[in-house]
């Protein structure tokens, strides 16, 4: 695998790329072998020089590494508009200086989290990208929730593999006083019995509900944006993207830490990736998980096609251009989207992995990616190293 360019300086030339210097020659002309390409004929005009194109790339890469690393200035929307337009080339050079970032800004230690699906299936909403909704026919069915010793006996597992983040799920609009109750007594529990950090994700809460759950020890709560306000509507329409947001708010405003993450590859443009960069910088969440459309089954978005992996690539470093002080962790989707490629992401301005399953999809095994930690020499942060 072809190492990132070093800061500053253009990608290397991918192997079958023609050679940036020279221009093909006329046709008619005759070339010796293994000669360059002769200067052009009388009255032939030369292909013009890429040489200008290459500059502004540079100098775009370049003014946005000093800005982030020696100015320590917010790229503007505008700024990051023209990363996210460079040519694919130029990708490994982009990510080559959102690991920097990383570097500076977070540290090399990478915190490993475990996700569980403790109420699975029978949501009302319809997030098209979801096969837990009620709404879609999917292999998904609802399935009665999790007891609390499940529930530890989960996290006690997970905190074997290395995790120091333990993240319920419940595939519900917004907890109900039942499920309130069960959270408070969950979140002593895990932290005793595991030594794990409890997260939690049960969709929208008041404040009343955000200050509850954090008086009761839940360390961090997770309600994703998913996407761009403009673009939310195509995909959910059961609940808007304002509750979303005013969720993000309440979560911060009750001291408890805001994990909100993106799923990109849904049909999304550019412009409305970098439209949902700008609204997470206000959401100001400790915690972005970056996830990329694994289609299920069933749903609405079932049949799109996976994101490009340099398309994955470019938006994991564009996410930590726009965010150099979030955790930003590889989440669901990562597998089928990069496959081999996964480490070039921990290269690119990832520090945070989920390890194991997902939600409704399978994940690899955890110490696939703990002996990948150990390759790229990226040590697991201790327990609160990471906050």
């Amino acid at each position: 695998m072809t190492a990132p360019a070093p800061q500053g300086s253009p990608a290397p030339v991918s192997q079958g790329s023609p050679a940036p210097q020279g221009s093909p020659a006329p046709e008619g002309a005759r070339v010796s072998q293994g000669s360059p390409a002769p200067v052009a004929t009388e009255g032939v005009q030369p292909e013009p020089p890429r040489s200008g194109e290459a500059a502004s790339a540079r100098r775009c890469i370049a003014e946005a590494a000093e800005a982030v690393l020696d100015h320590g200035r917010a790229l503007s929307l505008d700024e990051l508009s023209s990363l996210a337009a460079l040519d694919d080339r130029w990708v490994p050079s982009l990510a080559a200086v959102a690991h920097q970032v990383r570097l500076e800004r977070c540290g090399e230690s990478v915190e490993v989290e475990s996700i569980l699906s403790a109420k699975t299936g029978g949501c009302p909403e319809d997030c098209h990208f979801c096969s837990q909704s009620a709404r879609f026919d999917s292999p998904v069915r609802a399935v009665a929730p999790l007891s609390i010793d499940e529930v530890v006996a989960a996290a006690a597992e997970a905190a074997g593999s290395g995790a120091t983040e333990f993240c319920v799920v419940y595939a519900v609009r917004g907890p109900d006083e039942r499920l309130m109750e069960r959270l408070e007594s969950l979140a002593g529990v895990v932290k005793a019995e595991t030594g794990c950090n409890l997260a939690v994700s049960a969709g929208v809460l008041s404040l009343d509900q955000a200050l509850r759950l954090a008086a009761a020890g839940v360390h961090r709560y997770n309600h994703n944006l998913e996407t761009a306000r403009s673009f939310f509507g195509s995909v959910v329409t059961s609940h808007s993207w304002e509750e979303r947001f005013a969720t993000c708010g309440v979560v911060r405003q009750a001291g408890m830490q805001l994990c909100s993450g993106v799923l990109l590859g849904m049909g999304e443009t550019a412009a409305q990736r970098v439209e949902l960069l700008g609204q997470l910088r206000q959401a100001d969440p400790c915690e972005v998980p970056v996830n990329f459309l694994n289609p299920r089954p069933g749903t609405p978005l079932g049949g799109r096609p996976l994101m490009r992996p340099l398309d994955a690539l470019r938006w994991i470093a564009l996410l930590r251009l726009a965010l150099p002080d979030a955790l930003l962790r590889y989440a669901g989707g990562r597998e089928v989207t990069l496959g081999e490629l996964q480490a070039m992401g921990l290269t690119g301005g990832i520090n945070a992995l989920i390890v194991g399953n997902y939600l409704t999809s399978l994940g690899r095994p955890p110490q696939d990616d703990l002996e990948m930690l150990d390759r790229l020499a990226m040590p697991v942060a201790a327990l609160g190293a990471a906050f």
